[in-house]
């Protein structure tokens, strides 16, 4: 199995974040896919890329969205990728 399809850019305390937290768990029960989260807060890349712009999704590595996570676009996407 290789690295995780899709990464969560969160910050601690962040609610947006745990909101996008279960929608990535909806969306992996859906798919299969795997998920990793980084905490800007452990990293000044991090921190000094995506600001105040968390949570922030990334699917294979590039930006897929921020804010919300839209689910069945994300879904779609995903399909259309595969692996």
């Amino acid at each position: 199995m290789g690295e995780p399809r899709l990464t969560l850019i969160t910050r601690p305390g962040c609610h947006l974040c745990e909101v996008a937290r279960e929608a990535l768990e909806r969306v992996a029960l859906q798919t299969g896919d795997q998920w990793v989260e980084w905490d800007v807060s452990a990293d000044i890349a991090l921190e000094r890329d995506y600001g105040e712009r968390l949570p922030v999704v990334l699917l294979d590595g590039r930006e897929h969205g921020y804010w919300r996570v839209e689910e069945q676009r994300l879904l779609d996407d995903l399909r259309r990728a595969g692996r």
